[in-house]
């Protein structure tokens, strides 16, 4: 069985829309995209480095209709990126000319994916499915890249419909600019207690 690894650039308030570029995704009014450049620097590069190692990816479609054209061009920052599948979670796609692309419809469809045997697969942007994804209990690890800026408004990673879960924090970095970087793994259900019993 393989890892669902979501691996997300936020604000403090959780908006993760369009952290790339001003054109990146500029939908609903956002007027901040490329918000992460200013926080850019040699720690959280190194640290990207190994977060895209090979790994096959999950996407929205917003999001892959935004990389096909950006990706295919750029192998020098991400060298395996043409290589690796890109699964995309959409009912009007259906094909690409970007290679090893698939289209898949159903959450069912990411859980058979999920159920077979090859790379982890990562999550890039991609708010709804992300979204989708904790509703249904299929993220084994995140690793967040929490940035010291509030937005006020923009896509977010979480909403109020995830299925409660705990995790593990296996690995942090603070970068010199301010960047918190966390690997958390899931490690069961939410326990509680009282404080100071």
């Amino acid at each position: 069985m393989r890892k669902i690894i979501v691996l997300s650039f936020i604000s403090l308030d959780g908006v993760m829309q369009a952290p790339g570029g001003p054109e990146e995704d500029p939908s609903e009014d956002f007027q901040y995209g490329g918000w992460v450049a200013p926080y850019d620097d040699e720690t959280s590069g190194k640290l990207m480095e190994r977060l895209l190692k090979p790994a096959d990816l999950l996407l929205g479609r917003t999001t892959f209709e935004i990389w096909e054209n950006y990706w295919p061009e750029h192998v020098e920052y991400w060298p395996t990126i043409n290589d690796v599948t890109k699964y995309t979670l959409s009912r009007t796609r259906k094909k690409s000319d970007w290679q090893n692309s698939v289209f898949i419809e159903t959450v069912a469809d990411i859980e058979k994916i999920k159920s077979t045997e090859g790379l982890d697969i990562h999550v890039w942007g991609s708010s709804q499915v992300v979204q989708t994804l904790l509703q249904h209990e299929l993220i084994d690890e995140f690793w967040l890249m929490i940035h010291p800026v509030i937005l006020g408004h923009g896509k977010r990673l979480f909403d109020d419909k995830a299925i409660p879960a705990a995790f593990t924090l296996a690995e942090s970095v603070t970068t010199p600019t301010g960047v918190i970087i966390a690997n958390y793994r899931r490690s069961g259900e939410v326990k509680t207690g009282r404080i100071g019993a």
